[in-house]
Parts: structure tokens; C-alpha cells; sequence
């Protein structure tokens, strides 16, 4: 005699809930880590992901999500466009790497 859950179907073991906002986490965290696979750079998690989107909106991340695909490097992309910063500065102010050059401007006495 078998027991009866043998005979059930249709529901997954343990819990399990997916969303929109997770599936598009899932779809950056797998291009990502394909990168950072080959680069070997350690590879970023579910949670790690969801502390870096945390701030953008579900709407945001379909758009972003668009603009990373259109993009020759998918990971340089991504980055790029969720640092806030980067997008401050005036675009003479950004090396090639995206990095802030300093100006020092040397001092004069007189």
C-alpha cells in the first residue's frame, strides 16, 4: 500500500513563490554571473542581487533590463546604470574606465 501523497500532484515540495520583481532579479543574477564566471570573480546571489536593486522599481528594472540587452557588454552596462554617481558627473569629468579624474590645479604665489 503507498502512501497517499504518492498520488497527489500538481503541488511543488516546499515553498516556493515566484514573482515578477524575482524572475527579473534571477534574469540579471544569470547574465551577470556568466561574466563574472569567466572572469573569475565570485558569483553574486539572490540576496546580493536584491540588496543592489533594492531601490528600483519593478517598472525601472524592465526598462533597464532593455537597455543592458541593446548593450555590446551586458555586465558594463548594468553597473553602469544603477550607480548614481557616474551619472552626477559631467561627462568630461569621467575617464574611459568611467573613473572621476581630479583636477589639481597647482598653486600660485603672488
Amino acid at each position: 500500500m503507498e502512501h497517499i501523497s504518492a498520488h497527489m500532484t500538481g503541488r511543488a515540495h516546499g515553498k516556493e513563490r515566484v514573482t515578477e520583481r524575482g524572475e527579473l532579479m534571477r534574469y540579471f543574477m544569470e547574465k551577470l554571473n556568466r561574466d563574472r564566471l569567466r572572469d573569475a570573480l565570485p558569483l553574486l546571489t539572490m540576496a546580493r542581487m536584491g540588496r543592489t536593486l533594492q531601490g528600483i522599481g519593478t517598472r525601472d528594472l524592465y526598462y533597464l533590463r532593455s537597455v543592458c540587452d541593446g548593450a555590446s557588454n551586458f555586465s558594463k552596462k548594468f553597473w553602469w546604470e544603477i550607480n548614481p554617481k557616474l551619472h552626477a558627473l559631467q561627462p568630461s569629468q569621467l575617464t574611459p574606465q568611467g573613473k572621476k579624474v581630479s583636477k589639481r590645479v597647482p598653486r600660485t604665489r603672488g
